[in-house]
């Protein structure tokens, strides 16, 4: 509960101890990372004193140094990669280096929670291990999975490393959390954990933020419906599918009573441009990029049916993805494909097209746009999901008990205690 350390060991006076949580993130910047941000207001209102070492942004998120409501934030200079796998890994051997920088500067902690990708944090998360903390491995995403849908190379020896690096970021783990169930059995399953010590902490987009406006007509460009993508644009993403199936929708079902809009961006963004272009499609759909929450809500509330492309594959088909989440909360009909997971979080707020069929994605679409009071039931049920079940609430619960199973029989550490040496602790 907020306000409650849900700990017993107490400071000098009977006041309950303040204890230390450092969180690493090398994925995208803080508060940016929204789960992220989600995670350490709660631990916050817990009576933790929380620390983030992550990435400056390119656009936002640029200082070096702040503290933003009562979080302090260090971050490093980061390039984006490029050239494949290699580019990757100078990328993340650069981050590690800033994050074990960054370490000494925050201190002890008695809570270290490293959140992948990439598999390579749980190195800064022994060295923290050896002064004492304990380790939180908070799994975004199953790396050996990304490896294979991103890259298209088989299990060759790249694959087989990322396997071993998951299984050295497990071994080294006191807690796990995982997104989805799905998740939590690859832990146990192939990651060899205890199910007493994998905590589902399901994303959850902040209610606060996702809250519907009037409708602007002038956003459709003069046709009488709005399509709306909302997400990252990686390779694995999805937006390719989308965009031919648009292709689809005009070419094959005669429908030209649409206007689509992509907000986002992502490292295959310039090519989804000039696909756009290739496809005929460019005075039909619109690619806005990264924009500010008022735009991106105005634009949510004004779409009649939004799309969430995201193609088998096997990181998408056990993966929550947050853009169907975040099309929940605002209460708008889905259109996905037929994947495990996001059945399990939309249930009957989206329809589904089998096999990564472009062709029967496009018919969804149409189907959707017209019958608007199907449309109407969908996102109903989808904002009763969201504040049911998937709601934060839930989320806060698992996360505070995992950090109090990480922290079980610990005494708080002191922010100036001296370094420990020795031996690594055991589990």
């Amino acid at each position: 509960m907020p306000g409650d350390t849900s700990f017993d060991e107490t400071a000098g006076g009977g006041r309950p101890a303040e204890r230390r949580a450092l969180i690493l993130v090398e994925n995208l910047s803080v508060p940016f990372d929204r789960r992220v941000w989600q995670e350490c207001r709660t631990l916050r209102d817990a009576g933790w004193k929380v620390h983030v070492i992550c990435p400056r942004g390119s656009k936002r998120d640029t200082e070096p140094e702040v503290e933003i409501d009562g979080v302090r934030i260090l971050r490093y200079p980061l390039r984006a990669a490029t050239g494949g796998p290699a580019g990757y890994l100078r990328e993340y051997g650069t981050a590690l280096w800033h994050t074990a920088r960054l370490a000494r500067k925050v201190g002890p902690v008695d809570v270290v929670h490293a959140c992948n990708p990439p598999d390579l944090l749980f190195l800064p998360a022994l060295w923290l291990k050896r002064r004492g903390a304990r380790f939180v491995f908070d799994q975004h995403d199953l790396v050996p999975e990304l490896y294979l849908s991103r890259f298209g190379r088989g299990e060759d020896l790249l694959y087989r490393a990322v396997r071993a690096l998951e299984r050295l970021t497990y071994r080294a783990s006191d807690v796990v959390l995982a997104t989805n169930e799905s998740y939590r059995d690859v832990a146990i399953r192939r990651g060899g954990r205890r199910p007493e010590d994998v905590f589902v902490v399901r994303s959850a987009p902040e209610t606060d933020r996702f809250q519907p406006v009037p409708p602007e007509p002038e956003l459709k460009r003069g046709k009488p419906h709005l399509l709306c993508y909302l997400g990252v644009m990686g390779p694995q993403d999805g937006v390719d599918y989308a965009l031919r199936a648009l292709a689809k929708l005009r070419d094959e079902l005669g429908r030209t009573d649409w206007h689509a809009v992509f907000v986002g961006s992502g490292d295959a963004f310039d090519a989804m441009v000039e696909l756009s272009r290739r496809l005929g499609l460019s005075e039909q759909v619109r690619f806005t990029g990264r924009v500010p929450d008022a735009d991106l809500v105005r634009y949510l509330s004004t779409a009649d049916v939004c799309l969430s492309p995201d193609p088998r594959n096997p990181l998408n088909d056990v993966s929550t993805m947050n853009k169907v989440l975040e099309y929940m909360a605002m209460g708008r009909p889905i259109v996905s494909f037929d994947l495990r997971e996001a059945r399990v979080s939309a249930g009957d707020a989206a329809v589904y097209a089998a096999d990564d069929d472009e062709a029967e994605f496009a018919k969804l679409i149409a189907m959707l746009l017209d019958d608007p009071e199907r449309r109407a039931r969908m996102g109903e049920i989808g904002r009763e999901r969201i504040s049911g079940r998937l709601s934060w609430r839930n989320s806060q619960a698992s996360l505070l008990a995992a950090y109090a199973a990480a922290c079980r029989d610990r005494a708080p550490v002191s922010a100036d205690a001296p370094v420990r040496t020795g031996k690594w602790p055991r589990r």
